[in-house]
């Protein structure tokens, strides 16, 4: 659990002969004890830790009572601080590694009341960031006041990552694209004073920074923090510096929480003195701690808007501390990373501690790299060219080609390396995410097949870009201009090569080459707006009076229970916009306190059903259809639909009716994908994983991690386990327990769905647990039957399975037996005998095909009989025959009859170029030169291309044969004509 120890001798190895770590300071105020159980974490103290229930489970760096995920709704339960040994017993840990450092910083925290938390996924549930690029940001809800707090107070180690500034990474001492943030968090709680008097505790005292050497930034208008620093905590003047908002006051993206900050800094040269100080020199200064006393929301329009509550979030650099412990000279020589440069050293062959700047930083690049794609690839993001995906492929394809221009190999001479080096990432995983090894084989796959999926590419996009930026170099030799590479070529690499087109900028740079991006952005949106993701957001926004769900309680769901209930318009919206009441025929999203219907998530879909508005409890005076219903900002269930009878006002009473016929193919099919998912572990390995999901009323859609097609006989079993089971009629059985109990009892988590302390488990005793909000049928004889309808590949490492169940099932089939039905009296043959006839039936297509072809290959020979008498000569040392002549509407198999009947009845030396347009906007080229044209350097292949060019199309071949197309057969005289033309000139030069 200590994670990873390592002695004094091996430190002094790995560093090049430095000596090992140590305590940074001459007077540690940590001691080890002999027995850890009466130190926590200071060595003379035995601390009041937060009380937590007597569950275990794994949080990531050390087995804590209690640690759950917190989510928005869930009810909370007072911390009360008692006495309790916390963890086990760590004597022969190195005080200052890395799982030290962050296993001590939670102890601190929850030895103050805060509840340990596990990371959040490095996938958000927020539309405004793209990736988890800070701590807070699963708290981001409960910052804005519109998900309750379940603790007033939390501490996290989070997993983060940041591709900003990626061009830095390897070339600082502190920039990385994967980091973790160590944080503690107050929910309206605790402010300015008790984060400040903290931070300076948990430095100076928990791990032993020497007062002298730490210095403070506030923003330049908080007097309030300032005074905190220097008369409470007793900072002097000179070493706390008012900075402006560019450095001190802190956003968590384009919109959200912010407000001031005030950073701690460490001081590596204080004989420098405090004149002219800069706390940006990175060669005096790093920052390793930030509070962020969060007081605004920043909205879309850049304005703030003060919080309900006061908030605490704080970040603290685990690589940074560690730097800073470890007495290194950068973060990446920290026992975090370290160990992964090494193996990428061994790789390369070559020794880190001998190596000049360029290979270290290569090596560190490498490191960084692979560290957030692990990581990446585990939470669920794959290789791809849009999105999160696009963030791995290019990080992925960066650190292959770093790793080959330093020579490193894999497996063989033309091996993947990156699995070997993201293996080392996953033994050091242990304290971090201990999930990750479950995770290993899925990890280590993708990353080999990306890496030779990129590695085929690499070596003719690498010419074809010292091509293009040779031209470039070129062009801006001859007219003076800067050397430029256009955007459409820039592009053209993205594309065709898989080139990011940062790696593009980077080897260009290396090279005084610029990019036009203007350009290339030009380019990329065509792609963009065809492969841009739909976002399902539902924004709860109104204009000059807040946000509707700040005065909407959570929905309450009811539809468990019962499809119908009577429940209270909330809000109304039409267009995002609140309003008081809609009338007949406009769309409209409803907000009621109470629902039977089930809101979209686990991927099954949203309901439909009715709202009505009733009068003496019979006539209807507002009917609503609902047509679907989405989850926003946690619980609450927005019912959208359009208004089919009457008004429908806020305040008024309605009855909520599910339609009950769609309930059940929901309920059908979302029990289904439970067996589906059991019966795939079952029959191609437990470690397949599920990717995505659709519950729908039609059909059930299943994605999951697999590197092949999935055989018929595999497809075959799957069903037949599946319809075994829904005979059985096993009865479902499902409760409501804490989240660290469902996962000891084994329950599998739902791809995309996030988790309370208290879930939900469906069971299918003898067959599948899971966690799962989601309806499902009492028995699985409900489900009736179940049948596959397709398998097929959607991504690398992913497959996807449609299938169908209950009356959907019986739908399907009713329609394949309606199909087979009208094929048997189409043919007139019985159902077993379809195949046969049918068989039969191609034969005979086939044949009367190749008798088709023949004829027409004959037919173009006639013609050529008579075109050939239209051949003439050029030349005057050697007569060389040409022939340049339409054939009508030949097709290209019987333009090449022609053209070889023509060389041979034309004799050597001689040039065909014939052409053709076998169908409405096609066109057909072929060019047949003898030996005797070839020997004079005139080539069929290379000819006939400009020529297609001028058809709308291209083409090429060989020296003494080759054919083309195009799509513009208008054109077709004129490039007849030029090929004519152009033959001429050239064979009247060559033969002269």
């Amino acid at each position: 659990m200590g994670g990873l120890k390592m002695p004094p001798q091996t430190l002094l190895s790995i560093h090049g002969g430095r000596r090992p770590f140590t305590a940074p300071f001459s007077k540690p105020t940590f001691t080890i004890q002999p027995n850890y159980t009466s130190a926590i974490s200071t060595g003379f103290t035995t601390r009041n830790v937060a009380h937590f229930s007597p569950s275990i489970l794994p949080c990531g760096y050390f087995i804590l009572r209690g640690v759950r995920e917190m989510r928005s709704g869930a009810r909370s339960t007072p911390v009360q601080p008692v006495t309790e040994e916390l963890v086990e017993d760590k004597t022969n840990e190195n005080p200052v590694s890395g799982d030290a450092i962050r296993r001590r910083f939670l102890e601190f925290y929850a030895s103050r009341s805060h509840k340990v938390l596990p990371s959040a996924s490095l996938v958000p549930d927020d539309p405004t960031v793209l990736l988890t690029i800070a701590g807070m940001l699963q708290f981001k809800p409960i910052f804005l006041g519109k998900a309750p707090r379940e603790v007033p107070r939390a501490t996290t180690a989070q997993r983060c990552i940041r591709t900003n500034d990626v061009e830095n990474v390897g070339r600082t001492s502190r920039h990385h694209t994967f980091f973790e943030m160590l944080g503690n968090f107050s929910f309206g709680d605790y402010f300015k004073k008790e984060a400040i008097k903290w931070a300076w505790e948990i430095s100076t005292k928990e791990f032993g920074l020497p007062a002298d050497r730490l210095w403070v930034s506030v923003y330049e208008d908080d007097d309030d923090a300032f005074e905190i620093w220097h008369d409470e905590v007793g900072v002097p003047v000179e070493r706390i510096k008012r900075m402006g908002e560019e450095d001190n006051f802190w956003t968590s993206g384009a919109t959200g929480p912010c407000g001031p900050c005030s950073e701690l800094y460490y001081d590596f040269h204080p004989e420098r003195g405090y004149k002219d100080t800069d706390l940006g020199d990175d060669s005096r200064f790093i920052e390793f701690y930030n509070l962020v006393f969060m007081q605004y929301n920043k909205m879309d329009d850049g304005s703030l808007e003060p919080l309900k509550q006061k908030n605490i979030d704080t970040g603290l650099g685990l690589e940074r501390l560690a730097r800073i412990l470890q007495k290194v000279p950068n973060n990446y020589e920290t026992d975090l990373i370290y160990p992964i440069i090494e193996k990428a050293a061994e790789l390369a062959n070559v020794s880190y501690a001998l190596a000049n700047d360029q290979t270290k930083t290569s090596l560190k690049i490498i490191g960084d790299h692979l560290r957030a794609i692990v990581y990446l690839i585990s939470d669920g993001v794959l290789p791809s060219n849009i999105g999160r995906g696009y963030v791995v492929r290019r990080l992925i394809r960066r650190a292959v080609r770093t790793g080959r221009l330093l020579g490193v190999k894999g497996d063989g001479e033309e091996g993947a390396f990156l699995p070997a080096i993201a293996a080392k990432v996953i033994e050091l995983s242990t304290d971090i995410d201990p999930d990750l090894k479950a995770s290993e084989h899925r990890i280590l796959d993708e990353l080999q097949k990306e890496e030779l999926r990129f590695v085929q590419t690499l070596e003719r996009g690498e010419k074809l870009l010292d091509q293009m930026l040779a031209e470039a170099l070129l062009n801006a030799k001859k007219t003076g201009a800067l050397p430029c590479l256009s955007g459409k070529n820039a592009f053209l690499l993205y594309d065709t090569f898989g080139f990011p087109v940062e790696i593009t900028t980077e080897v260009a740079e290396e090279r005084g080459v610029k990019i036009d991006m203007d350009g290339f952005e030009v380019e990329m949106e065509n792609q963009r707006r065809q492969s841009q993701a739909a976002h399902n957001v539902v924004k709860l926004s109104v204009e000059n009076g807040g946000d509707p769900a700040e005065n909407v309680r959570d929905t309450e769901f009811l539809g468990y229970d019962t499809l119908s209930a009577r429940a209270v318009v909330e809000s109304l919206l039409v267009n995002g916009k609140p309003v008081i009441q809609v009338s007949e025929g406009r769309e409209v999203e409803i907000l009621l306190n109470k629902t039977p219907f089930y809101a979209e998530s686990g991927g099954q879909i949203g309901d439909h059903g009715f709202l009505y508005v009733t009068e003496d409890q019979s006539k209807h005076t507002a009917v609503v259809e609902i047509k679907d219903v989405q989850k926003s900002l946690g619980s609450v269930f927005v019912h959208k639909g359009s208004i089919r009878e009457g008004v429908l006002e806020v305040g008024r009473e309605v009855e909520a009716a599910v339609d009950a016929k769609l309930r059940q193919r929901a309920k059908v099919h979302h029990t289904a994908t439970h067996l589906l998912q059991s019966a795939l572990k079952k029959v191609i390995g437990q470690e397949t994983s599920q990717a995505g999901s659709l519950v729908a009323f039609d059909r059930l859609r299943f994605d999951f991690n697999f590197h092949r097609p999935l055989l018929d006989s595999e497809l075959e079993e799957i069903e037949n386990m599946i319809n075994g089971w829904i005979g059985n009629g096993t009865l479902l059985q499902t409760k409501v327990m804490s989240l660290t109990d469902a996962k000891e009892a084994g329950a599998i988590a739902m791809f995309g769905e996030k988790y309370g302390e208290q879930v939900r488990v469906v069971e299918v005793p003898g067959v599948s647990m899971e966690l799962c909000g989601g309806t499902h049928v009492s028995s699985t004889s409900e489900i009736r039957a179940f049948k596959i309808i397709s398998e097929q590949g959607i991504a690398s490492g992913i497959r996807r399975i449609e299938a169908v169940a209950g009356e959907a099932f019986i739908e399907y089939i009713n329609a394949r037996d309606s199909q087979m039905k009208l094929l048997c009296s189409t043919l007139k043959v019985k159902a077993e005998e379809v195949t046969t006839r049918v068989d039969n039936l191609l034969e005979e297509l086939r044949m009367a095909r190749n008798e088709i072809s023949a004829l027409r290959a004959k037919a173009a020979v006639y013609k050529a009989s008579i075109i050939a008498s239209k051949a003439f000569s050029v030349g005057t040392s050697k007569s060389i025959r040409v022939l340049v002549e339409s054939m009508d509407d030949f097709d290209a198999d019987a333009l090449k009859s022609a053209a070889e009947y023509l060389m041979h009845a034309l004799q050597d030396p001689a040039a065909i170029i014939l052409g053709s347009c076998p169908d409405e906007g096609k066109v057909s080229l072929v060019a047949a030169f003898t030996p005797g044209v070839v020997d004079l350097g005139v080539l069929a292949g290379k000819f006939i291309g400009p020529i297609a060019k001028l058809c709308g199309g291209g083409g090429g071949g060989r020296p003494n044969f080759a054919q083309a197309g195009g799509r513009k057969p208008e054109n077709l005289p004129s490039a007849l004509e030029k090929a004519r033309t152009d033959l001429i000139s050239i064979l009247t030069e060559k033969a002269s």
